[in-house]
């Protein structure tokens, strides 16, 4: 399915494109590579104040497709003229945890 037609599901709520995006595997059918997935997944955990589990799954995620830990943190500080200072200064310590930093010893 192209990226129209799943726009278009999307948009009238079609179960077959809902269940697709709801998905957590990294779908053949995205043309983003597995690493920009977990990135950007990792991003929308941020975003809604996920939990520390939430962010250490993605977190996992995005270092078992590439990425380094330099550039998970760089998500926080890209989503943060988004999500506001607030959000971003709530999820540095979870995600701090998230990725194995004892926030006592290591901050």
């Amino acid at each position: 399915m192209d990226h129209t037609e799943r726009l278009r599901r999307l948009t009238i709520n079609d179960s077959r494109a809902g269940g697709e995006a709801l998905s957590f595997s990294t779908d053949d059918s995205l043309t983003l590579d597995p690493k920009a997935v977990a990135l950007v997944r990792l991003a929308a955990i941020v975003a809604v104040h996920g939990a520390v589990a939430s962010l250490g799954a993605q977190s996992d995620a995005a270092l078992a497709a590439g990425a380094s830990t330099g550039e998970i943190v760089d998500v926080l500080v890209a989503v943060a003229p988004v999500v506001g200072l607030p959000c971003t200064v709530a999820a540095a310590p979870r995600l701090a945890l998230a990725l194995g930093y004892e926030l006592e010893d290591e901050l």
